[in-house]
Formats: C-alpha cells, structure tokens, sequence
C-alpha cells in the first residue's frame, strides 16, 4: 500500500479536490481567486505561456492523428486533447472534439473520489482508461486514455486524450447502437481502469479487447495514437516547468481555468440580455414495429423543455425540469453527456476564440432533473446513443442564446439550429470472397459529421458542413469510406433537395447517398435519426424547421444483371413520388417515413439510400429575394413545386440554357395568394388555444403523446403546475395512460 500522498505539499487528491470545491461554493471563483496576479505582473509571460501549452496539445493532435489512428479518426478528426489540474479541471484543451472536455474531467474525479490514489494507486508512468458513460463518458464507443504528469514526486496535473471507435463490441456492430436497451447490450465498459504502467500498455489488456470487438485493428491503432498524444503532452508540461517554473506553473493553472470563467461572464453580459429564456424540443422513435425486444416495442416521444436564466452579472443556469422519462432504447443520457452538449454550444456561440478551459464549466448553473432521459439514475439502462435525446436537446440553448444575441444586435450571430447529426448507415458484415475472405468489417462511414447548419438573421445557413459537436466537421471522402469498409461500395452522392428549412434565409442543405452490398456475407443494416417528428427547436423568427428523413432500402435486386448488362440504375430519389428505385429496379423496394430503423440483414447487391439533414430557416419565406430562390432552384436545393408553394415563386426550366427562368408577375400574384390564404385560414390566439386544449380534454392525442406528458407531469411538480395553469385544467387532470 502506498502510504506516500501525492498531492500538493502533502495533500492527498482527495483532500486538494474538497479543498478547491469548498473554494468556489465559498467564494464563486476558481479555487477562490480574487487576483489574477501573474497576468497583471506580466501579462506577456502568461499569455505566452497559455499558447505555449495550447501549442503543444494542438501538435499532439495532429502528430498522433497522422501516426496511428483508424479512418473515423484519420478522416474526420474524431479526437481531442486536454490537460487538467490536479483535481480534473480542463486547463487548455486541443482543437477537435471539443464535447469531450469536461467529459474526461468527469473521469478524473471519479477518480479521486474513489480513492484511486490509494488502490489501484497513481504513479508515473501509468495509463488509464475510460468509455463508462456513468463516470464521465458520452458512450462507450467514445473511449479516454488519461495519464498522470509528475514533478518531483507530486501529481501536477493529467493529460487525456478521446477518439472514436467504429465498433465497441456491442449487441450489433456499429458505433451508435439503436438495438441496446440495457448496459449489456452496450459493448465494453471500461470505468476508469488502470490498463498499463511504465508508459507502456499492458498485453492483458490489448489481448482483451482485441478478442472483444470487431475491429481489432482500428481498437489497437486509437489505444497507440490517445496514448502518444498523451505522452507528447506530459514531455510538453515538463519542459514548460523547467523553462517556467514549477511555481509559476502551479499558480498559472489555477489562474487560467479562473480567467475561463470570468471570459464566459464576460461574453454573456456583452452578448445577451438579461432575462428568462424557454425553448421546446422534441424526438421520436418509432419502436413498437422496429424494436426487437419486447420491453423496447413503444413508440417513444420525448419532452425535452429549456429554461436558461441569463443574469444581470452573467451567470447563465440551464434548466431541463419538466424533461419526461427515459426508456428502453440507447438515448438515454447520462451527466457526461449532457455537460459535453453545453460545453460544445458555449464553445461555439460564447467563447469561442478565448481561453476554452473548464472555467466556463463553473460559469454555468444546471439542472438535470433525477429520473428522466437527461438523469436516469439508473446504471443499468443503455446509454450508448445518448446523441438521440442529446442533439434536438440542445437545440433549445442554441435557440435561446440566439434570442439573446438578437436582442443585443449580433445578427450574424444568430442560429436557430442545426441539422440532425444522425441517419449515417452503420453495421457491419464479413468478406464472402477477396483476399480478406473471412474477415470483419465495419461501416466506418461518418457522413454524420457533415450536416445542414441552420440559417442565421442576415444569410442562409452552411450546407453539408457541420455536426454540433465538431466545429470542425466535414462529410469526408467517399474514396476513404470504401477503402475501409470494402463490403459497401458507393454508387452516388448529390444534393439532396428540399431538405434544408425554408425561410427568408434558409438553413443548410445537404447530400443524400446510395450504397451497394458487394463481396459479405452476415451484413447488418441500421441507421438513427428523427422519426416522424422534426428534431429540435424549429425555424426562428417564421422560419421553417429542416425536413424529417426517411429510409429506403431495394433488398433482392436485379443489380448483378443491371451491371453485367451495363444499365441504368438508381442513383437518387428527389422525387419519391416517383421514385428511380422502383422505376429502374426488380426489387423488394422498403420505403420507411422514419430514419431510425433497427439492424436488418442485407445481402449482396441490396441497395440502401440514406439522406442525410438539412438545417432550419430564418424568416418568412414571403421575404426571400426571388434571385436567391433561382439560385436554389438552379443549385438543386429545392424543386420548382416547394418554391411555389412555399416561396410563390413561379419558374420554368429551360432545356436549352439548362436553368430556370423566373415569371416575375406570376410570382407577384402568387405570393399575393399565399397572403391571401393566410388570412382566410389563420387563427386569432383565442381560438388556437381553445382549439389545442380541446385535444387534451378529448383526450385526442396519440398514445405516445399522452405518454410524454403524463411523465413529464409525473415527474415535475413545478412544470406540472405551470401545465395545468396554462391550460386551465384540474388538478386531478389526467392522460389515462400507464407508464412505467
């Protein structure tokens, strides 16, 4: 037993980490600093130092990235760095995947607070690792290494580093499993386990989890590159110390993660107002027909309400009360991911260009409700795709943050959302023929990472560009993805129309894709996203919410003969009216109005067409310049019926030119149609009310509507209050359905 503590002047871990939260509730800042005296004395010295450091976890990304690391990594930049304090408070962080800042810094307290430093004990040299969502994780295909950082025989600090696997060893192969419903069914849990010594990994260790998923290869390639840049960063720390000074070192890190937080106060009492700001958002799955197991047939609608208080003194608090309950499916959410959701829309809308260190994390009050999809409680619920209840979440802060920046008058600023990060196809299946006959592989496709961003209050929002958790974001190559996954070949990629939100400025567009099985055998097929329901907050402002996915899937076709033959095949479905697919094809054509489907088997020369999300629109679209509308209309944004409709633009296509023309008056008298019918079929506020509330004491809402509410009632005394006021109901008000 190691009776030697290994915290600051004789402390142990434990006791400098109640030292520092016993600081910050007694004093409100970072380990109770009233002075930030090293950057006064010299305030060159520090923000020289603070580069320095930063400089040092950006080349470990980067240099670890390009020497081992699998094609989700190499490809889209899955990864992060970050160093911490003694206690886990993110000092400087590395570009990347910014979600898993604080998520790392979660580990680490589990940590101390369970005494590791005792047993299994901490020393130089040691590695541990972490993919638990209850001690820190999103889930468990997001995996930490985080090592110890040593001065003379005192821990000054940790280094950590997170990628993303394409498989986890899980129920079905993938990385975002819709099948689990329960921690078994998760793949690998590794709660913060010692997994090496002496900078080295030990073999134990690497012999389990290559016999414990099905990608061994690309498990060993991300262990060696989280572990280099880890490596680099503690060479880094070190040489910093010497050229420093420990004691300059000690007391820069506590006044780093406390500036972080005064940056935060900062921007929010320059950027918002003060005030109560609300938003709603909603997801739905489908499961009583998808799901496989029978305590996951129910199809699932979840509340997921905001309330951000913005104070005078800027101090923001997230409120998730009236959030309804969690359930048998993989999005249920634990603390790691619901911090990592705040951290990368604070670092993206708030902060971004400053110091992005865990003093915003202390800059910020929340609330997730115990017993809901946002705070289960329950260890034994599957965690593995928390992203589901997670992203249309977190579209309300942005929403709200929006409100605030509008009011302030950053128009450019402003966001009313994003596309859902979601509807990639995943799985997996084995080589039928080649040289790898026999061997796994899995779909490492990360088109997720390339979604509609929703339009702004002075232009439309980026196209195919952006995932809410990786400001850094891409689709990537198709060339990559078929070099790793050789059982799924691509045969198209294009704009995908109408799936970006209407509005005087509309959101993003974005690409749908059509891919082949070929050479596999054993191929599971699934894919997550939104149901029937638009994920998120909306449109802002009169503006639209992006379009809902679907899914379509061509089983026993014709193709072998199509190829052989050199015809035609589908390639797109921009009109599913009248679809290529069952045009060009002798098929088994599956059409689903949903995106999220669970894993079904495929063989070769099965097609699957998976579109991806646009981004939501900002305005009326009344408002939008007829030019632009062209634009869209020559880009293939939209088709010539939804600009009419929606728009009242009035075009016709012109073979020769090969673009549309305009009918200026045509579109004059529609759009004078369009107002026209506004007004013949609006409703005054009166009767919409009188009209919603008769749904609730009919009794006319669906099943899994009535069963969100009555959780959320169930749940929540404060918002069922304010839900009965509302609506001027009794107290005895009830759904008449059971949950559980």
């Amino acid at each position: 037993m190691n009776n030697k503590k290994i915290g600051w002047d004789n402390n142990s871990l434990m006791e400098m980490l109640e030292r520092s939260e016993t600081l910050f509730e007694n004093t409100g800042r970072y380990y109770g600093l009233d002075l930030l005296s090293l950057k006064e004395e010299n305030p060159f010295r520090y923000e020289r130092a603070y580069a320095s450091l930063r400089g040092a976890l950006v080349s470990a990304r980067e240099t670890a990235l390009h020497i081992a690391a699998s094609p989700i990594v190499k490809e889209i930049g899955e990864l992060c760095f970050a160093l911490y304090s003694p206690e886990g408070d993110s000092l400087v962080v590395s570009t990347g995947i910014l979600v898993h800042v604080h998520t790392m810094s979660e580990a680490i307290k589990f940590m101390i607070e369970q005494n590791y430093e005792e047993d299994p004990g901490i020393h130089p040299g040691d590695i541990f690792l972490n993919n638990d969502p209850e001690t820190g994780n999103v889930h468990t295909t997001d995996v930490q290494t985080i090592i110890p950082i040593f001065w003379d025989n005192e821990l000054i600090g940790w280094a950590g580093g997170v990628t993303h696997q394409i498989d986890a060893g899980g129920i079905t192969p993938g990385h975002d499993l819709v099948a689990a419903i329960q921690r078994f069914d998760d793949g690998m849990y590794y709660t913060c386990r010692k997994i090496g010594s002496n900078d080295k990994i030990w073999k134990d260790h690497m012999i389990n989890a290559r016999r414990s998923v099905r990608t061994p290869l690309y498990w060993e390639l991300d262990e060696k590159c989280r572990l280099a840049g880890d490596l680099m960063i503690r060479d880094a720390v070190l040489e910093f110390i010497k050229e420093e000074g420990i004691k300059y070192y000690k007391r820069f890190i506590r006044e780093a993660i406390e500036e972080g937080r005064q940056i935060l106060l900062k921007r929010v009492k320059e950027r918002l107002l003060p005030g109560r700001y609300r938003a709603a958002a909603f997801f739905d799955l489908p499961l009583k027909e998808e799901a496989w197991q029978p305590r996951a047939k129910v199809n699932k609608l979840t509340n997921e309400p905001l309330e951000i208080i913005v104070d005078e003194n800027g101090e923001l608090s997230l409120d998730f009360d009236g959030c309804s309950g969690p359930g048998a499916n993989p999005m249920n959410c634990g603390k790691g991911a619901m911090e990592g959701g705040q951290w990368v829309l604070l670092t993206q809308i708030l902060i971004y260009g400053d110091k992005v260190n865990d003093g915003a994390y202390f800059g910020v009050k929340k609330n997730y409700p115990l017993g809901t999809w946002c705070n289960p409680g329950d260890p034994y619920l599957s965690y593995q795709s928390p992203w589901g209840n997670l992203i249309p979440a977190y579209t309300g802060m942005m929403k709200c943050l929006s409100y605030g920046l509008f009011a302030r008058g950053y128009r450019e600023e402003v966001v009313p959302g994003y596309g859902f990060t979601g509807d990639a196809i995943q799985g997996g299946g084995v080589y039928s023929s080649g040289p790898l006959k026999g061997e796994r592989w899995a779909l490492s496709t990360f088109e997720i990472s390339g979604q509609g961003l929703g339009a702004s209050a002075v232009r439309d929002g980026l196209d195919w560009g952006y995932a809410m958790w990786n400001p850094e974001s891409d689709l990537g190559d198709v060339e990559t993805w078929e070099l790793f996954q050789g059982g799924v070949p691509y045969l198209s990629r294009k704009i995908k129309p109408n799936t970006a939100g209407h509005g005087k400025y509309r959101g993003g567009a974005n690409y749908a894709g059509v891919a082949m099985i070929a050479n596999s055998e054993d191929v599971d097929f699934f894919g997550a996203r939104d149901g029937l329901v638009f994920h998120g907050a909306g449109g802002m402002h009169g503006g639209y919410p992006h379009a809902t996915g679907y899914r379509l899937i061509a089983k026993n076709t014709n193709m072998k003969e199509i190829i052989a033959q050199q015809k035609e095949y589908p390639i797109g479905d921009s009109d599913p009216s009248n679809g290529d697919f069952e045009r060009l094809l002798k098929a088994e054509i599956i059409r689903k109005p949903w995106s999220s489907i669970y894993p079904v088997m495929l063989e070769n020369y099965d097609l699957v067409y998976f579109p991806l999300s646009g981004g939501p629109g900002y305005g009326d679209p009344l408002e939008r310049d007829i030019e632009s509308v062209k634009k869209d209309l020559d880009e293939g944004i939209y088709t010539d019926d939804f600009v009419y409709n929606i728009y009242g633009v009035k075009a016709s296509y012109n073979e020769e030119n090969e673009e549309w023309i305009l009918n200026i008056e045509d579109t004059k008298r529609r759009r004078e149609e369009i107002i026209m019918e506004r007004k013949n079929t609006s409703m005054t506020y009166e009767e919409f009310w009188n009209y919603e509330k008769s749904k609730l004491t009919e009794q006319k809402l669906s099943e899994q509507v009535k069963r969100m509410y009555t959780e959320s009632l169930s749940l929540s005394e404060n918002w069922k209050k304010e839900f009965l006021t509302f609506w001027k109901l009794p107290d005895d008000f009830n759904l008449n359905i059971e949950v559980e």
